[in-house]
């Protein structure tokens, strides 16, 4: 009986360091030693989308590749829904937010952010059809209002007082310009980088246009990490630095048509 507690004691020790140490590891130990950085996405064109052959590509993909190969660590992409990103974050499930992500104080106090690197704003796209009809936020009162759930497009939606009187969110904003296109919804509040990329000639969208010279909720992006990350976010941001620096960001930005809303390319 005294060898069985003996054992028993030696086990809860044994736990006790363990369970000690786990708590103890920090968060780029934990992200070094498995060799991988996962990174939380959704299909946001020129951000992170797939090529015909299924492999990511995309602004934020090459970005994230160059910065996942300074830290020696290995790039891994996973599609989250853009409403649990912060969930996804703090189970694990993901090591950061890498998409387009709008710096916001609510997210501030959730997760830890690295520094921004591009400007944003958000733009209303609707069916060419209705060129004539939606021009101005008035002009828009009572139209059926659709944007990506927990997206700064919901949140400038949810602002005015014309655009929020007809909303439904849905889960990704490649959903909304579907809505658009279907004849489902009138407008979508997307992110101006996505509705370059996605809407107009030579695209899937076609037949939807940006309205002129109507721009709402200017903003920065920047990588969301698990909060009390200081070791990460010291060496993702000097990753950054060193891309700026030799003109790597730049060429990847140029490649996917977002150069001129690279903070590092703002003058003054």
């Amino acid at each position: 009986m005294k060898k069985i507690i003996a054992i028993l004691l030696l086990i809860a020790a044994a736990l006790t360091v363990f369970s000690s140490c786990t708590a103890s590891k920090t968060d780029w130990a934990y992200i070094e030693d498995k060799g991988t950085l996962k990174i939380g996405v959704t299909i946001f064109k020129p951000m992170n989308y797939t090529d015909e052959d299924g492999n990511w590509t995309g602004f934020e993909t090459e970005f994230a590749q160059k910065v996942s190969e300074k830290l020696g660590v290995k790039a891994e992409f996973v599609t989250i829904e853009w409403s649990k990103k912060v969930i996804e974050l703090q189970s694990k499930s993901i090591d950061c937010i890498w998409n387009g992500m709008t710096v916001t104080e609510e997210l501030k106090g959730q997760i830890d952010m690295s520094d921004s690197y591009m400007n944003n704003w958000q733009v209303a796209v609707i069916r060419k059809a209705d060129a004539e009809k939606y021009t101005t936020l008035e002009s828009m009162d009572g139209a059926k209002t659709v944007a990506e759930s927990k997206s700064a497009g919901e949140k400038a939606i949810q602002a005015d007082e014309h655009l929020k009187k007809s909303y439904t969110s849905v889960d990704a904003q490649s959903k909304a310009l579907m809505e658009i296109k279907a004849g489902t919804a009138d407008v979508a509040i997307i992110d101006y980088v996505m509705a370059i990329a996605s809407v107009g000639e030579n695209t899937d969208f076609s037949d939807l246009m940006i309205v002129n010279d109507l721009q709402l909720s200017y903003e920065e992006y920047a990588i969301g990490f698990r909060k009390d990350s200081p070791e990460t976010l010291k060496k993702v941001n000097a990753a950054i630095k060193e891309l700026i620096e030799e003109g790597t960001l730049n060429e990847i930005a140029e490649k996917y048509g977002v150069a001129e809303q690279l903070i590092s390319n703002q003058k003054g």
